[in-house]
């Protein structure tokens, strides 16, 4: 017995430091997210055309005027095609809530094209924001997702509440709770406060991010809507330094909206220029 765990030690050894070999030769630990990252297209969707809508998806979308800026050009002639979405065409102004001084809500605010930051602690992962300096947290302590009448109690969010743990090297995070007033994209398609975002996260290497969204709201979606995978990239320290000040919000402007300072601040520098992009 003594002979046989004598010759365990080399062999344990041996597949220790093939480990430690393969994960030096990666560079980088594929379960640490930290960093700057910014997403490498301009695409204010989920990046694929949704399933049809119910009758109550439909209902939930009158009197919403989507905004085609920065959208997929199949996206956008899908969009076009359905008679379920209403675009700002022939002069109509967007009714995007975020161009009156309200919050983007989740996932929206994660298209966006400002860059974001992961935070790495033991129990959560802060995903911190440049655009509205929104913080959202992920819980990795083993809590369960909110259902039932935990999730009635908790009520609406704009981000919504998120558990994520790991699936091997990819972080699995889902998302319930949302605000059915935020808009899951530009085009104005809605979500349900029962519906369920599950999204993921790997590092494919010490420098880029891949990740996929998957919506599942059976009360306005007929069928799952899977989103296309994305990909961010890191940002250098010198991408996000300004006049001597480093890290994510060291941008020129905050980019928060906020009703003390909305006619020179927000209004000038997001809103009208919004509603230009969309009558080009």
């Amino acid at each position: 017995m003594r002979n046989r765990f004598l010759i365990l030690i080399p062999a344990l050894a041996a597949v220790l430091f093939l480990f430690s070999e393969g994960v030096a030769a990666q560079g980088f630990d594929p379960h640490d997210l930290s960093g700057i990252w910014t997403r490498t297209a301009r695409d204010h969707s989920l990046g694929t055309k949704p399933p049809p809508l119910t009758r109550a998806g439909i209902e939930a979308m009158k009197g919403r005027i989507g905004d085609t800026d920065d959208v997929l050009r199949e996206v956008v002639d899908a969009a076009r095609a359905s008679s379920q979405v209403r675009l700002n065409e022939n002069g109509v102004e967007t009714t995007a809530p975020w161009l009156e001084c309200n919050p983007m809500g989740f996932p929206r605010l994660l298209n966006d094209d400002e860059p974001m930051e992961f935070i790495m602690t033991k129990d959560k992962i802060l995903q911190v924001f440049q655009s509205e300096h929104r913080i959202r947290y992920l819980w990795t302590d083993g809590r369960e997702l909110p259902s039932g009448q935990n999730l009635e109690n908790l009520g609406p969010a704009w981000y919504g509440h998120s558990v994520a743990k790991w699936d091997g090297n990819t972080l699995i995070v889902n998302t319930v709770g949302l605000d059915e007033r935020a808009w899951l994209d530009n085009l104005g398609h809605p979500k349900s406060f029962h519906a369920r975002i599950e999204e993921t996260w790997k590092r494919l290497d010490s420098n880029t991010l891949e990740s996929q969204m998957t919506l599942f709201d059976p009360e306005y979606y007929t069928a799952p809507y899977v989103g296309a995978k994305r990909t961010f990239k890191r940002l250098p320290d010198r991408a996000v330094t300004y006049f001597g000040w480093s890290g994510l919000f060291a941008g020129i402007t905050e980019g928060i909206c906020a009703p003390v300072n909305e006619v020179e601040g927000y209004n000038k520098g997001f809103r009208d220029l919004g509603r230009a992009k969309s009558k080009q």
